[in-house]
């Protein structure tokens, strides 16, 4: 089933203190027609938004289409953070691609969140970026490797903003019983992630790329130029750059066969006055060590902001609020009995190794999605080396499709049950401590 439409209405943004608290546009008319543009963008998060940016910036024709609306997918539902790097660490990657590669994709990652602070910071003050993301670990085990991890940017990047806590230091920073230690990077940080999204657009339309809502695109035919279809319309374009991410329905098989989506499920306590620093004791956001990872943060209003439960299939389950709120108050006890006045869910992408994929399906076509829970930088970045790849600046692009990209076994006909039955596991041992 197409996850477009599975859980949501077509243009009604979703119940989420999000978007109770920005200032969404009026609806941007869908695209009848036939038009021409330079580069036509598929997708108005921040992946395509900074894809339509930047060539716009040039003077370029950009056309942007969405199915709903700008922001409307994961960019204006996900957990706020600002992560440094990726998903698997650096020595990871070094192994693998060598250190010149691991060298160049932090530099990228780094770019990424340089960035958005300098977006935000002349673009965007509503979406109140601040610095500071913890990693809580819940064994000692998992604190020695982040401590370790900590170590080797030191030592081998020059990056020294991550702070390695104890698990008293993590205790009194983070105050539930849960963490055994962890660590504190003072380079990441956190933002209000739908007035971002809505910032990017109007900054894109103001450097001159037309955004149509509403449209949702049911093929690409290759070619030069290659043309773009909707419903009611279609978009003869020099280049396409596809940044559906977990929304893309499956127009390019390619894409399919790497990239599946998931679900994942935020809720918003209601405001906590000064009680907040019975739980956080900065105004910091926080991911830990589960494989289902749990994250959360204050919002500016002193909401508890939580996140946390994932599915598997494309449809949500019937409720939400059960289970997540059950997770929360495990974390937190001080937090049982705390009314929860917004529960909502959204759909990411993720790879095998939970890796950015970047892919070039064809001369003057590329993909970018599978950000895999860490893309509110990445994406970013994402979109605007695809862009600069449009007029032959593809160095960058290049670095970032050199990650590994392995097919799901069975490819799109068996990624859903089989990524089913691996993620239940994986949840398993969580719930086990193992």
């Amino acid at each position: 089933m197409n996850p477009l439409f599975r859980n949501d209405r077509p243009g009604a943004m979703p119940p989420s203190w999000y978007a109770a608290t920005a200032e969404t546009p009026d609806l941007r008319p869908p695209l009848r027609g036939e038009v021409r543009a330079d580069v036509a963008v598929v997708g108005a998060g921040y992946t395509g938004l900074w894809a339509a940016l930047t060539p716009a910036r040039r003077g370029m024709r950009v056309v942007v289409l969405d199915a709903h609306r700008a922001g409307f997918g994961a960019s204006g539902r996900n957990g706020g953070q600002v992560g440094s790097g990726y998903n698997m660490g650096q020595p990871w990657l070094e192994k693998r691609l060598g250190a010149d590669t691991a060298r160049a994709l932090w530099d990228l990652a780094e770019a990424g969140k340089r960035q958005l602070r300098d977006f935000c910071a002349a673009h965007a003050p509503d979406a109140r970026y601040l610095p500071g993301v913890a990693h809580g670990a819940h064994s000692v085990a998992e604190a020695d490797d982040d401590a370790r991890a900590a170590d080797h940017l030191v030592r081998h990047y020059g990056y020294d903003q991550v702070d390695t806590l104890n698990r008293g230091a993590m205790q009194a920073l983070v105050k539930s019983p849960s963490y055994m230690g962890g660590v504190l990077d003072r380079g990441a940080g956190h933002i209000h992630p739908l007035a971002y999204a809505l910032a990017l657009a109007r900054e894109a339309e103001g450097a001159g790329a037309v955004l149509h809502e509403l449209s949702e695109v049911t093929r690409v035919e290759r070619g030069s130029p290659a043309t773009v279809h909707t419903a009611q319309g279609r978009v003869v374009a020099d280049h396409v750059i596809l940044a559906g991410n977990g929304y893309l329905p499956g127009i390019e098989a390619e894409v399919a066969a790497r990239v599946a989506p998931i679900n994942s499920f935020v809720c918003a306590t209601e405001p906590l006055g000064d009680a907040w620093t019975d739980v956080l004791a900065r105004d910091i956001a926080v991911a830990d060590s589960r494989f289902v990872v749990n994250y959360f943060r204050m919002t500016h209003d002193r909401r508890f902001l939580f996140g946390g439960r994932e599915s598997y299939g494309i449809g949500f389950p019937r409720d939400i609020r059960t289970a997540l709120v059950a997770r929360m108050t495990a974390l937190f006890p001080q937090l049982a009995g705390t009314t929860v006045t917004h529960v909502w869910g959204g759909t990411l992408a993720i790879t095998t190794h939970r890796l950015p994929a970047l892919q070039r399906l064809a001369p003057n076509i590329v993909s970018g999605s599978g950000f895999s829970g860490h893309g509110v930088a990445l994406s970013g970045m994402a979109g605007r080396v695809m862009a600069e790849a449009t007029w032959g600046d593809a160095a960058s692009f290049d670095t970032f499709a050199r990650l590994p990209l392995p097919r799901f076994p069975g490819g799109a006909a068996l990624r859903a049950p089989l990524l089913t039955l691996a993620m239940t596991w994986f949840a398993m041992r969580d719930r086990l401590g193992l």
